[in-house]
């Protein structure tokens, strides 16, 4: 009686491996988190220098190509006169990779404030935006990026303001959550 039950638990045993055999994927991400900074330059159609600064941003792409990017720039003139436009954005982005190359579009939505010369003026509006780029991998943890941003400031004096913005930057590549392979 006492071997049937030994040979009992040790098939049953051995059953239970069986009914587990199949592996858990090998590499799951819930969500992929980058964040960077970079170098702005901008062309604001309200002087007709170039304004310079700086951007800070963050994607959190929570689906294979979908995701979600907040941004924030800060450019000013050179000229002295102190004027400078600040952004804060978020909005969807979708992108796909080929091979090291991640290229993406943006629509984002936020608010802009605005110093107007010699501070007569700091106002802040509405602002949509909408943009293309490329992130760039250069390790699995580092990422460059060129970014092209159209942006509308709504209800500006006296039809608006269309900003355009290139910004070079670089970004950390936070692994996300990764199970690895587990056999039984």
């Amino acid at each position: 009686m006492l071997t049937r039950l030994a040979l009992l638990l040790c098939i049953a045993g051995s059953l239970s491996s069986v009914a587990r055999g199949q592996a858990l994927p090998t590499v799951a991400r819930r969500a992929d988190l980058q964040i960077g900074a970079g170098y702005v330059d901008g062309n604001s159609d309200y002087d007709p220098q170039r304004l310079k600064g700086f951007a800070a941003y963050a994607t959190l792409d929570v689906k294979r190509n979908f995701g979600a990017e907040i941004v924030v720039h800060q450019i000013k003139s050179s000229t002295g006169d102190n004027i400078y436009e600040r952004t804060y954005e978020i909005g969807p982005r979708y992108h796909r990779d080929y091979g090291l190359f991640a290229p993406y579009i943006k629509v984002l939505y936020g608010r802009g404030m605005f110093n107007f010369p010699n501070d007569v003026a700091n106002l802040a509006y509405n602002i949509f935006s909408a943009g293309v780029g490329v992130d760039i991998k250069l390790r699995p943890y580092l990422n460059v990026r060129g970014d092209y941003e159209y942006q509308k400031w709504l209800t500006f004096p006296p039809t608006g303001l269309t900003p355009q913005l290139i910004t070079i930057g670089v970004a950390y590549h936070f692994p996300g959550d990764i199970r690895r392979s587990q056999h039984y």
